[in-house]
């Protein structure tokens, strides 16, 4: 087990639809990374930028982007999590893939499709949460959207941290961050939000907003509004662990299931 955790964040601007570039483009920025981390997150469809041409730029798992994944994480010694389009047995996902450094993975594919952009019709959501165990932490994995549904995101004692992945526009920034915060103070977890910047084809506008919020809500980051940036930040669970003693919110809670 790890007390404390370095997470790397990746702020950046993607090429539409690109899947080389963007690929070109993220390997440079993580090999900016000069000192040992354990977890480098990615925003959301990294390799495309927020596409609905999912029966053209979908790929499998065994594609070029996973392998990509696989071997910068065997090339780093640590894990990487970002979304990609995926087929599947002639279904198309938004799946967050966690590529560990030994070249295995697990993955989620996103619930909650945004259907004002028509996810929903290009795209089949997934119907399981998925927490990692990495180095005695636990991680929820939520993608972009799902983060305005609370009891899909709630704590019930299971999980650290949870990571959301995004392409937000900025014209709704105030709900991204507001909602990054509150996920972190109602779950009393560290809250990590990536999101891209610049703009899409439809020239939609990205301002990023990207941060880490503790469990009491405060934030960790010195994030940059449209400015690419690579950040570590390091998480201690014997922090996390010592306030949740000491204002144990969860033994009040209210029980439920998600059915």
């Amino acid at each position: 087990m790890n007390d404390n955790i370095k997470i790397s964040i990746i702020q950046s601007d993607l090429v539409w639809e690109n899947r080389d570039e963007n690929l070109r483009n993220f390997s440079n920025k993580i090999n900016q990374i000069e000192e040992q981390v354990d977890l480098i997150v990615l925003p959301e469809m990294f390799t495309t930028g927020f596409s609905m041409q999912s029966n053209k730029y979908a790929e499998p798992m065994n594609g070029v982007s996973v392998n990509w994944m696989q071997e910068k994480a065997k090339e780093k010694q640590c894990n990487i999590v970002g979304s990609l389009i995926i087929v599947e047995n002639e279904k198309y996902y938004n799946r967050l893939i966690w590529m560990k450094a030994n070249g295995k993975f697990q993955y989620y594919d996103k619930r909650h499709l945004f259907r004002m952009s028509g996810e929903h019709e290009h795209f089949t959501s997934g119907n399981e949460r998925l927490i990692v165990e990495f180095k005695g932490w636990k991680f929820l994995l939520i993608t972009c959207y799902d983060l305005r549904f609370p009891v899909w995101c709630r704590n019930a004692k299971d999980y650290d941290t949870m990571i959301c992945v995004a392409n937000w526009p900025e014209v709704r920034k105030m709900a991204w961050t507001t909602l990054l915060q509150a996920r972190a103070i109602e779950n009393q977890t560290y809250t990590i939000g990536v999101n891209r910047i610049g703009k899409d084809n439809r020239n939609t506008k990205f301002s990023g907003n990207s941060a880490v919020f503790d469990p009491k809500g405060i934030v960790m980051t010195k994030s940059i509004e449209n400015k690419e940036f690579v950040e570590t930040l390091e998480l201690s669970l014997s922090n996390l662990k010592d306030f949740r003693r000491s204002f144990p919110t969860d033994l009040d809670a209210d029980n439920f299931k998600i059915i």
